[in-house]
């Protein structure tokens, strides 16, 4: 991909490619035209859109900055922490659980740097510079591209020589066993072969003063910042860099440069050639919530965000925004709900429920758990929807939707339970697992505002179709029973109710730029509550 001409929207210079960890991954989540367009950092949106962040939105920025002082300004950990509780865009809560991240993680460091002396390797020591892989070529490639950059995010340590590099890649809860092999080759390969270098905003990476020789062993070690578990994902010499290198990072960085198909999905937050791209619906006012007077820095949302901060702005920011967990195990409804919801899901990709047999246990669930689920999914699998299809009919299992509103800059995602094609409309299928029959009191769509969500969506054309013929189903699954409602999107009332809905919910968090926690007799279950001062109060006064 030449990105020339620039995208509708763009401006800027498409010779530099600077990539990091994150491109290589190749999630099929992914956007591989919008990844090409992210490694190219100075092709922006144009005209300029705002980047404004009230609230620091990413988990790691505090827990960064804190290290950083520790490391290379010799400060103590307590008084980085106390510094970082002054910044205003640090909410209580974030600095309460960056905290605790920050303790993790120097504990993970002081028992890493023991084990090395056990046995018998350097000691590693702090490295403030990024080490980046450059390439400038003499005049432009293929791809019009005239410089390259690697870069790999995270926490750098070299031995006293130099001889040996590590990098240590943070988690926001626990240990990730499972990063992808290019991920931890490219990583491997940065180290390998980087040169200590930093970059002015705007500009490319020019190399630090002084030398620095290359290492002839590097590791790349993962660490949990929830639990402070960490494990070395790669120990290699630079002979074995190369050969994983060229097996695994090499043909994933070609791809996340070259890469032309659209998907739209949540990235599209982030990407600068999102105003002229006609992959993603068009829905002007669909949350019904104007712009906020003072713009801000383009966000996602979707109906369990709305729900979450509904509950408590607070639990919203923490849970939803910083994407943060608590390390205590899920309660049984909801490791119940997540096992039925993937059985489900693994027949509903292979086809009907009637051509499979029903399980006699669900391995991620305890032996008393079991009787339940299991009645649930014969529930399901006694009136599965899937099963009276015709065989020309479309299926789509937890297919990602999404679309734009331009007025508020807000990228609205929906992920469907099913979707399937019938008679020329499509049906969006809901299933929930509940242990008591709903609230006949309450309206279905205040219940849940995700079917007020899919109303709005289908309304305005998303996912397509004949609106006429679409239809959405909410399959309620107890363990002795089950519940179809229906909802039909085209129908008047039903779009007025689910606009007022979805009003309520979205206004208040449109204009927030705060997030308070909002204390109510949810507190005393709430997984954040050890971060929130505000929620122990009302759980010890009642």
């Amino acid at each position: 991909m030449t990105l020339q001409p620039l995208p509708p929207g763009t401006d800027g210079d498409t010779r530099l490619v600077r990539t990091s960890l994150p491109l290589v991954r190749n999630d099929p989540r992914d956007c591989p035209r919008g990844s090409a367009v992210r490694a190219r950092p100075l092709v922006q949106q144009s005209p300029k859109r705002s980047r404004r962040k009230p609230v620091e939105d990413f988990a790691l920025g505090p827990v960064m900055a804190a290290l950083d002082a520790v490391e290379f300004g010799g400060t103590s950990p307590e008084a980085a922490l106390t510094d970082i509780s002054r910044v205003r865009k640090y909410t209580s809560g974030h600095v309460s659980w960056a905290r605790a991240a920050v303790y993790a993680y120097l504990a993970a460091r002081h028992r890493s740097e023991a084990e090395r002396r056990v046995d018998g390797r350097p000691a590693t020591l702090p490295i403030r510079e990024e080490w980046t892989s450059c390439e400038e070529l003499r005049e432009p490639d293929a791809r019009g591209v005239l410089r390259y950059e690697r870069t790999a995010w995270g926490r750098r340590y070299s031995s006293e020589g130099g001889g040996e590099r590590e990098l240590w890649l943070l988690s926001f809860n626990s240990l990730k066993h499972d990063r992808p092999a290019e991920e931890v080759a490219e990583a491997a390969s940065i180290l390998a072969i980087g040169t200590p270098s930093h970059a002015d905003f705007g500009d490319v990476h020019r190399p630090a003063p002084g030398s620095t020789p290359r290492p002839h062993r590097v590791r790349v070690v993962g660490v949990g910042c929830g639990d402070g578990e960490y494990g070395v994902l790669a120990d290699w010499d630079t002979a074995r860099v190369e050969q994983e290198f060229a097996a695994h990072a090499r043909p994933a960085l070609a791809r996340a440069v070259t890469g032309t198909a659209t998907n739209p999905g949540s990235e599209c937050v982030r990407c600068e050639a999102l105003a002229g791209c006609t992959g993603l619906p068009r829905t002007p006012g669909l949350l019904g919530v104007p712009g906020p007077r003072r713009p801000r820095k383009r966000r996602s949302v979707s109906a369990s965000d709305l729900r979450a901060y509904g509950c408590c702005p607070a639990f919203f920011h923490l849970t939803r925004v910083l994407h943060l967990k608590s390390p205590a195990p899920e309660s049984e409804p909801i490791r119940r709900g997540r096992a039925v919801d993937a059985w489900l899901n693994q027949q509903h990709l292979k086809g009907r429920c009637a051509d499979s047999a029903l399980p006699q246990e669900i391995p991620e669930l305890a032996p008393d758990e079991q009787p339940t689920a299991l009645a649930m999914i014969a529930e399901h699998v006694r009136t599965c929807p899937l099963d009276e299809l015709g065989p020309n009919e479309e299926v789509q299992v937890q297919k990602r939707l999404t679309a734009y509103d331009p007025e508020l800059d807000t990228v609205i995602v929906a992920d469907p339970d099913l979707l399937y094609t019938r008679f020329g409309g499509w049906v969006w299928h809901e299933t929930k697992t509940a242990s008591s029959p709903l609230w006949e009191g309450r309206p279905l769509l205040e219940s849940f505002p995700q079917l007020a969500l899919a109303v709005l969506l289908m309304y305005h054309g998303v996912p397509g179709g004949d609106p006429r013929r679409s239809l959405i189903e909410l399959e309620v699954l107890y363990k002795d029973g089950s519940r179809c409602e229906e909802v039909d999107p085209g129908d008047p009332d039903t779009v007025a109710e689910a606009r007022q809905v979805i009003y309520r919910l979205a206004a208040p968090w449109a204009v927030d730029e705060t997030y308070e926690p909002r204390p109510s007799d949810q507190c005393e279950g709430c997984e954040m509550l050890r971060h929130c001062a505000a929620g122990q109060g009302r759980v010890k006064t009642g």
